[in-house]
């Protein structure tokens, strides 16, 4: 080419910056669509291979709408506040922001050399004081909402990390990052009321695109059970307990109750002969994690010396604590029923307990299957729905009982004890206890602080700077402010509502500009955010529509997931593992165009795919083919003004309609093959027409857009490739001339004939009756019946 590849590359990026290529427009004619990658957390490493495979098909899709005619937003922004730059500023000192600020550089520089289309007038960082003052606007409205209150919780806090970790952040009792013992130990949080929203956040799974696997896995964290809450007395007190069971039909074969160690009345109704072993298992659970709780195969606990009375036989059924209960979940007590649960069975068989049977089956106890009822008086020889629906009902009648529906999912934990995330726009009040700040004293800025550590004992590293946590209302009566800080899902949980509106200064985003972009028209990311990021931000947006900020109930139109790219040993790409790939190292060597097209071409979008450097090699020798297509060694052009040979038009036509197919399904694998056959074909027939090539660099633009403005700047294609409308295919040249079509009779085939194939029946019929098999077969009979579909099937029936 004359330029190297580097030189080619960086003129055409300083092109499209110079013309705003890539700008979305905030009131256009044009049809709108909103692409969005999710955002990277900006980590000192840099990025390697496999984040450019989380931006390459958002990035296809974005460039290939752009050619269709639409008004596209693609934008790119960083989620910068979290651990890690936290941990690096403890172990060195350098203040979270620098590191955050000098990954920020490095990522941008990354991103913009692989020439992604990315409208980077919009770019955003949530750890930017303009951007956090809407996160701390938005708490205010879910406080405003009733939907943010504080809590004393137990939590997992971890010593060595010194913070608080949400469940899905503790793996096997250790810490997810770093692998640190955790342990359980009560705090006062914040905790953000998404159980208000778990319906609405199930019924509107209905509305959107996602893959069935997300939207099953929130189904089921969200886990909504429908069944009865029964009241308990506890014999010879005046307390009682309810319980919450989707099985109200079993209760006749309740043989003992169970109670999670930290539920209120445990100490109160426990007798003295047995208070010591009570509180000694009570001081043993309370160190225990919920997710070993929950996993423990070997179930332990204690009798408390307690009865409580059965509410329709008014039998006395033993009461123990066990730490397979627990307390936040259902109403920390259980029913046992140890005929047809096989958790109450090992339970009854460990402590010799009585088993009931209520449910006929030929099966030994425990059955847990589906059977008519047994032993149970009003509701004998009934089915399950039948019986659940009458002991709901006399329950009721008796008042000691009542029809409810449950759900799983849990308010979330919304406080960090430690410096690096938004603080709260919170401050406690002497007399009036909370108050949030109104507007127009956000953003509450970060302080500097002296040591970025948590205290071990858990207090926030805000909390040490004393001048800042002195505030003074208005009135003059002083105040304190909240010193936790939120978790690193707050600023996820609306950014691409600011996107559409990202220099606003008055509001998070103004309506008309929501109400244009949004939703997101195609959202790609992991699905490791299945029952996080995913489901937080639908529970925002959905606070946010009941404000009357927001016209959308959902944020997130269609979701596709990319499969990762593992490194050439097959694993995931580790900094410890050794087998990272930085992207910037293959640019250098193979150019971005060569990695863009050959993370395309490894395989289906959603499966994980192994490094090979071998491949990249085979799809750069393809590129340079393609290359010399149009240009000869010497840098002159070799693309010529000649027409196309039939076969070539009509692979072309065929390709053209193949690529668009692809595209818009995201098999992308498959688009850049075609033009591979393309190729391959354009040199069989010694072809440079540039009839072809224009739209073949068209097709090629979305993969591989610096090699394809070189090029169509090379044959004077009219401005940028990047822009040209979206090349069009003749239906009629996509058609094969014949196809081989089977002939069957009554099913059995007989015989094999060639014509069009958009052939007319009778035609198909006046070539099959020649064929010598088929004629052999009817033995001189007329078809009574014709099974017909051009190009496809060919049945006579006799």
């Amino acid at each position: 080419m004359g330029q190297s590849q580097q030189e080619v590359e960086s003129k055409w990026r300083k092109k499209w910056a110079e013309h705003a290529c890539f700008k979305a427009e905030d009131n256009s004619k044009k049809p709108k669509y909103y692409a969005l990658d999710m955002f990277p957390y900006p980590s000192g490493s840099g990025l390697h291979v496999g984040h450019m495979a989380s931006y390459m098909p958002a990035d296809v899709i974005s460039r290939y709408k752009r050619c269709r005619g639409f008004n596209v937003l693609h934008p790119m922004g960083y989620d910068a506040f979290g651990l890690p730059a936290e941990q690096f500023a403890i172990q060195t000192g350098i203040h979270p922001a620098i590191t955050t600020e000098k990954a920020i550089h490095s990522y941008r520089n990354t991103l913009q050399n692989f020439g992604f289309s990315f409208d980077w007038s919009r770019e955003i960082s949530t750890c930017d004081s303009q951007y956090y003052k809407w996160t701390q606007f938005i708490f205010t409205k879910l406080w405003e909402k009733g939907l943010a209150y504080q809590k004393e919780v137990p939590v997992n806090w971890c010593p060595e990390l010194r913070t608080v970790l949400a469940n899905e952040e503790v793996v096997d009792g250790k810490s997810e990052r770093g692998g640190h013992p955790v342990i359980r130990m009560p705090m006062k949080q914040w905790m953000l009321k998404i159980t208000d929203y778990a319906e609405r956040l199930l019924q509107d799974l209905e509305k959107i695109d996602w893959p069935e696997r997300t939207k099953e896995g929130q189904k089921n964290w969200i886990g909504k059970s429908e069944g009865a809450l029964v009241t308990f007395q506890v014999s010879g007190h005046q307390d009682n307990f309810q319980v919450f069971t989707t099985r109200p039909d079993t209760l006749f074969g309740v043989t003992f109750m169970v109670l999670a160690p930290e539920h209120p009345l445990v100490k109160k109704i426990s007798t003295t002969p047995h208070m010591s072993e009570v509180e000694k298992y009570i001081d043993q659970s309370s160190r225990k994690l919920e997710v070993e709780r929950k996993a423990a195969v070997e179930k332990s606990g204690v009798f408390t010396g307690a009865f409580a009375v059965h509410p329709l036989t008014g039998e006395k059924i033993p009461v123990w604590i066990s730490d397979y209960v627990l307390m936040e979940y259902g109403t920390g007590a259980i029913m046992a029923v140890p005929g047809h649960d096989a958790r109450d069975f090992e339970f009854a068989q460990k402590f010799s307990l009585p088993v009931k049977r209520v449910l006929e089956s030929a099966e030994p106890l425990p059955f847990e299957g589906e059977g008519k009822l047994c032993h149970s008086q009003f509701l004998d020889g009934l089915s399950k729905t039948q019986a659940i629906e009458k002991m709901i009902q006399h329950l009721t009648e008796k008042k000691c009982g009542e029809k409810l529906v449950q759900y799983k999912l849990r308010d979330w934990l919304f406080s960090r004890q430690r410096y690096w995330g938004e603080p709260f726009p919170v401050v406690h009040h002497p007399s009036k206890g909370i108050q949030t700040l109104p507007v127009s004293e956000l953003p509450v800025v970060l302080p500097e602080v002296a040591d970025y550590q948590p205290s071990a004992e858990g207090e926030a590293p805000l909390a040490r700077n004393k001048a800042w946590v002195e505030y003074q209302f208005p009135d003059g009566t002083k105040g304190i402010r909240e010193t936790d800080t939120m978790p690193g899902s707050a600023g996820s949980s609306w950014y691409f509502l600011r996107f559409t509106d990202p220099h606003n200064p008055n509001e998070p985003f103004s309506f008309e500009a929501q109400k244009y972009w949004m939703p997101v028209d195609l959202y790609v990311g992991g699905p490791e955010h299945t029952v996080g990021h995913l489901l937080y931000a639908r529970f925002w947006q959905k606070v946010l529509f009941d404000a009357g900020l927001v016209s959308h109930p959902e944020p997130f139109q269609k979701l596709a997931h990319q499969g990762m790219i593992l490194g050439a040993d097959g694993e995931k790409m580790s900094k410890s593992r050794g087998n990272v790939i930085p992207a910037d190292e293959v640019r250098e060597k193979m150019g971005a165009d060569a990695l863009r097209t050959f993370i395309c071409f490894m395989g289906p979008l959603d499966k994980d795919k192994p490094w090979s450097p071998t491949g990249i090699e085979g799809v750069k020798r393809f590129l340079d083919r393609l290359e010399r297509l149009v240009i000869n060694p010497d840098g002159t052009l070799k693309a010529n003004d000649e027409p196309l040979p039939p076969e070539v038009e009509k692979t072309l036509h065929k390709t053209i309609k193949k690529v668009t197919e692809d595209i818009e399904s995201m098999g992308f694998n498959t688009a850049v093959s075609a033009q591979m056959i393309l190729v391959n074909e354009l040199y069989k027939h010694n072809c440079f027409s540039k009839k072809a090539l224009l739209p073949l660099i068209q097709l090629l633009m979305p993969f591989a857009p610096h090699l394809a403005e070189e090029l169509w700047e090379k044959m004077q294609g009219q401005g940028f490739v990047s822009l040209a409308p979206w090349p069009t295919f003749k239906p009629e040249l996509c058609v094969d001339d014949v196809i081989t079509l089977g002939v069957q009779v009554n099913g059995k085939m007989r015989g094999t004939i060639e014509l069009a194939p958009d052939a007319a029946e009778e035609v198909a019929l006046q070539v099959a009756f020649s064929v010598t098999t088929v004629q052999n077969a009817l033995n001189g009979q007329k078809p009574k019946k014709v099974i017909y579909k051009a190009g496809k099937i060919l049945n006579l029936i006799v």
